[in-house]
């Protein structure tokens, strides 16, 4: 009886970060709270960081300084998401940085993380704020990324933050849940444009995080941090640390294949 040989698997690619080139991570808003976690997960991890901040250079050198001492490269650029106009010159920028500290043309990932909030109930909600949502969540994302993508790697990863406020309601956030509604949305449009370029889009959504976002209340008012505790699974509100780890994670390169999808980070929240 003759047989047939069955067609052998190559074996996988090492993925330890010694073993590999490392990648480059471009994160807007990674000069603090969520980004800046994100950014120093990302060098423990093993790969070099752009990160971007909109006002604060001291603060974003800082985290130059942190990533540098893990042993990796990283360069902060100034960069305001809701400026449409200035994403040509920043992309040029990013071209510069590329080829001046890494000898290379593209990078590998992008995370859209950086934002502000706007809490305001929906009858008090102006215009001003509406418009100032749109153009730093959904506006910012979706032309920073257009002008972004011919800088990445085919294979690459976009990660674009949301919010646990898309899933649950909160009264004074219709705006800001808004918008990050749109970008789940767009995230989905996104990995099906880009899946011929192998590029996998996913979206991250934190629950509350005790940082200074929304002026701090969650990290500095006990009877808020003491309710959301008390409806979250692990008994605890969330910290930066948590959602640096998930973004770090949902890089790796045994993650490649978890395309499309919305990624809740929020210990649980209102399960």
């Amino acid at each position: 009886m003759t047989t047939t040989a069955s067609p052998t698997t190559p074996s996988a690619p090492a993925t330890s970060p010694s073993a590999r080139q490392p990648a480059i991570a471009l994160i807007t808003g990674g000069s603090r709270g969520l980004g800046r976690s994100a950014a120093l997960h990302v060098a423990r991890s093993g790969d070099d960081v752009i990160l971007t901040y909109r006002s604060q250079a001291s603060e974003a050198q800082a985290v130059v300084a942190e990533i540098e001492a893990l042993g990796r490269r990283a360069v902060a650029l100034p960069l305001d998401v809701a400026a449409t106009a200035t994403f040509a010159d920043f992309a040029a920028r990013v071209r510069g940085v590329l080829a001046s500290h890494w000898q290379r043309e593209r990078f590998d990932f992008l995370v859209n993380n950086a934002g502000s909030g706007a809490h305001a109930g929906f009858m008090e909600t102006t215009e001003e704020q509406f418009d100032q949502m749109v153009a730093i969540h959904l506006k910012g994302t979706f032309f920073l990324t257009q002008q972004l993508l011919p800088l990445m790697n085919d294979g690459g990863r976009i990660l674009n933050v949301s919010s646990g406020l898309t899933r649950f309601a909160l009264p004074g956030y219709a705006a800001y849940a808004a918008m990050k509604g749109g970008v789940e949305v767009l995230t989905r449009y996104l990995a099906k444009e880009l899946g011929a370029r192998g590029i996998a889009v996913n979206t991250l959504a934190p629950g509350a995080i005790e940082t200074d976002f929304g002026g701090g209340a969650v990290r500095d008012n006990a009877q808020i941090n003491g309710f959301i505790a008390g409806q979250t699974a692990l008994g605890r509100v969330g910290l930066p640390d948590d959602i640096g780890g998930a973004v770090a994670a949902l890089l790796q390169p045994g993650t490649g294949w978890v395309n499309a999808q919305r990624i809740e980070a929020s210990g649980g929240m209102f399960v």
